[in-house]
């Protein structure tokens, strides 16, 4: 008898899934609005095939949740993901040890140039937001910080909770004097892209020095593995300070810090906050992509999509097949999966995007895989 999915599951951070279940060159620019969720079943009609992914661990917790809604669906496909971060599931797609990766930042001309299967094409797969979580005694929530003011503490200027900057920001509440100890992802991260996109967006100083990327040169700080490991240590460590994709955030009962917009409003990362700053660029590439700091008095500015990477061309035809029906309904159906685990669902116009996409896949003998 099938037992009811768990949260604990991917609060756990298991670093490799493997459940049975039915199942990006550039990919097109698309526009609109909206943020419904596609109703269709998944087409159980398609091959029994075994289907390989790693990379991503913001995405974690959605496929988690995704892969096992499609287990309970007698599918014949089974899916095996491995968390490992965008930058090593970048590796294993270029290299072609798995069938699709997963990043929360599109590849880009090098990394594309150096993949080996072909033509690569990019799949809007999740939203979601990045929560600034900390460990600070008798600071159970309420804290206020600037883009400004996290840039400083990411770059070693502000060094205690007290400190005038933090204070000011603050007024009602009670900061210790208490170092601070920044947490960092130590592997290459598309969370760590979109968190320093923001930086460099906010802080000219931050943009100047260790700038935006999967892996900059942090001047302070641990570093963790994964959202799992930047998690762990902002639970474990006192005074510390982390950014998490906000899921783990929420199912850790993490405190985190309202940020201000750029409208000037202090706003927390939520669902809404999220789909807030996503509506104010409703227009998004694999080239165009950022959408951090977006206008809008409710948009939370730490915001960005997830991307799965996928080869034009597959040579197998049967997991080729079974793989865009998979994240045909990952984007669409699977997308209230999404909202189950704290991301937001993708608006309609985006999951257009990814069906337009997924339609450009072929086989060996250029037939169309998914119509």
């Amino acid at each position: 008898m099938r037992q009811p999915f768990s949260r604990a599951l991917f609060c756990a951070g298991a670093a490799t899934l493997a459940l049975a279940g039915c199942g990006g060159s550039s990919t097109p620019s698309s526009s609109g609005a909206g943020a419904q969720t596609g109703t269709s079943d998944p087409d159980l009609s398609g091959p029994a095939a075994s289907l390989t992914g790693a990379g991503s661990t913001f995405d974690q917790p959605f496929f988690t949740r995704a892969f096992y809604d499609y287990n309970q669906k007698d599918s014949g496909v089974t899916i095996t993901y491995a968390s490992i971060g965008s930058g090593g599931g970048i590796a294993q797609f270029q290299a072609q040890t798995v069938d699709f990766g997963a990043s929360d930042v599109p590849m880009k001309a090098s990394e594309i140039a150096a993949a080996k299967g072909g033509t690569v094409l990019q799949v809007p797969v999740a939203l979601g937001g990045e929560a600034i979580s900390y460990n600070l005694a008798g600071v159970a929530g309420g804290l206020h910080l600037t883009g400004t003011v996290l840039a400083q503490i990411y770059l070693g200027q502000i060094k205690k909770w007290n400190d005038p900057a933090i204070m000011s920001l603050n007024p009602g509440i009670i900061l210790p004097s208490q170092a601070i100890t920044v947490i960092h992802r130590s592997d290459g991260s598309g969370t760590s892209y979109i968190f320093t996109n923001y930086l460099s967006t906010v802080s000219p100083p931050w943009s100047s020095g260790p700038g935006t990327g999967k892996t900059v040169n942090w001047p302070v700080g641990l570093g963790g593995k994964g959202n799992e490991g930047v998690a762990g240590l902002v639970k474990q460590v006192a005074g510390s300070i982390g950014y998490v994709e906000l899921a783990y955030a929420l199912q850790n009962n993490f405190t985190f810090a309202a940020i201000q917009n750029a409208a000037g409003q202090w706003v927390q990362p939520t669902l809404a906050t999220v789909a807030a700053d996503a509506a104010q660029k409703p227009a998004v590439s694999s080239t165009d992509f950022s959408i951090v700091n977006e206008k809008g008095s409710t948009s939370y500015p730490i915001s960005g999509y997830s991307w799965v990477l996928v080869y034009e061309k597959q040579t197998d035809t049967t997991k080729g097949t079974a793989l865009v029906k998979v994240l045909d309904w990952l984007t669409h159906a699977g997308q209230a999966d999404a909202q189950a685990v704290d991301y937001v669902p993708l608006p309609a116009n985006i999951q257009q995007l990814a069906r337009t996409t997924l339609q450009q896949i072929v086989d060996s003998a250029g037939t169309q895989l998914l119509k």
